[in-house]
């Protein structure tokens, strides 16, 4: 049986490192140490294999399609990165010593990763409207509120049509937990009427209220985005009527259609001759790494804060490692009413990178 790798070693590596306590410990807990003799095969060129390898002990020798070489020891600031990390693999990597490498599942590190960076945004993306009456129609006219939405304007009109025949009515007393933190992301949720808080709990038990939502109000989108656990409670604080919509309607009929993917070729194209823009929603110790000339660097879990800084002339590219923070940036985003569109594969894919 192979040995999973010491988490103190894990913690030197980008972006490993930045993950948050639990979703590290998920991680360590699926990655195991490989030996390599020297002269063996790490990995070759033209493979697809979905894993971040990185060298934990060794040196290993990188050669690229065109005959270039280059060796990374162990320890070094190149080797707290994955090896030569594009699919299909663009170079060879070869044990020059006896090694010793991880790893990690691609797929498994970038989804942990989302996890973490919605998880700190979800509550902060909820529009909240300040100005709702507690006396006003019960009715209320939180259709008008939604179809006026940025965030609408975006959705094709059938979608529209076919969303409101999808939903389904959820009755709600006052004290009703809607969400409850640490649950699956399964359903969108949109208030008719009725008022509910927004809570976290803490590690020691305490309960700490974020904010209030009205009529007209929608949450939940964030987990579904990233397929996370909920990071908060919904709670009612009055009677009330709210619609939900279920995952896969949600992913069919809102989301999909507010994401634009381009491919490589089409994304310079908009960035030589209409003047877009690309924006690297990974984390900066990524971006420092390795980037597209000429990008910028916004965080996912900082887009709050940099969102307000972004033009509303101008068209965005975003790219991740991917697609799958990007696509989730991209979504919250258009809710903003922006131009955007996705790397279709994120740099992994992006030929020449």
């Amino acid at each position: 049986m192979p040995d999973l790798i010491d988490k103190s070693i894990l913690k030197s590596f980008v972006p490993a490192s930045a993950l948050n306590t639990e979703n590290f410990q998920e991680l360590a807990g699926k990655t195991f140490v490989e030996n390599v003799a020297a002269g063996n095969v790490i990995f070759k060129e033209g493979d697809t294999d979905r894993k971040s390898v990185y060298l934990i002990d060794g040196q290993a020798e990188i050669v690229s399609s065109n005959g270039e070489s280059k060796i990374v020891m162990s320890g070094s600031d190149i080797a707290k990165h994955a090896l030569a990390n594009q699919q299909p693999r663009k170079a060879t990597a070869t044990a020059k010593t006896d090694s010793q490498v991880i790893r990690i599942d691609s797929d498994l590190l970038d989804i942990l990763l989302t996890w973490d960076q919605l998880s700190g945004i979800e509550v902060d993306e909820i529009q909240v409207d300040e100005g709702s009456d507690e006396d006003e129609d019960e009715d209320g006219d939180w259709m008008t509120r939604i179809l006026q939405s940025k965030a609408f304007l975006q959705v094709p009109p059938a979608n529209i049509q076919a969303m409101f025949m999808r939903m389904q009515d959820v009755p709600a007393k006052a004290g009703d937990v809607i969400i409850k933190q640490g649950g699956d992301g399964d359903y969108y949720y949109i208030i008719k009427h009725g008022k509910c808080k927004v809570t976290r709990t803490s590690k020691t038990g305490s309960e700490l209220t974020l904010a209030t939502l009205g009529d007209g109000d929608a949450f939940g989108e964030e987990a579904l985005l990233s397929e996370a656990k909920r990071n908060a409670n919904i709670v009612m604080t009055t009677d009330g009527s709210l619609v939900r919509l279920s995952k896969e309607d949600f992913n069919e009929l809102l989301k999909e259609p507010m994401l634009s993917w381009v491919t490589n070729d089409e994304a310079d194209a908009m960035v030589k001759n209409e003047g877009a823009v690309w924006v690297d929603v990974r984390l900066e110790s990524e971006y420092k790494n390795a980037n597209i000339e000429g990008s910028v660097n916004i965080p996912l879990f900082m887009l709050r804060l940099k969102a307000q800084t972004l033009d509303p002339d101008k068209q965005y590219i975003l790219y991740c490692n991917s697609g799958r923070q990007s696509s989730a940036c991209a979504y919250l985003l258009s809710e903003r009413g922006l131009r955007v569109h996705c790397l279709k594969g994120g740099l992994v894919e992006r030929s020449g990178s």
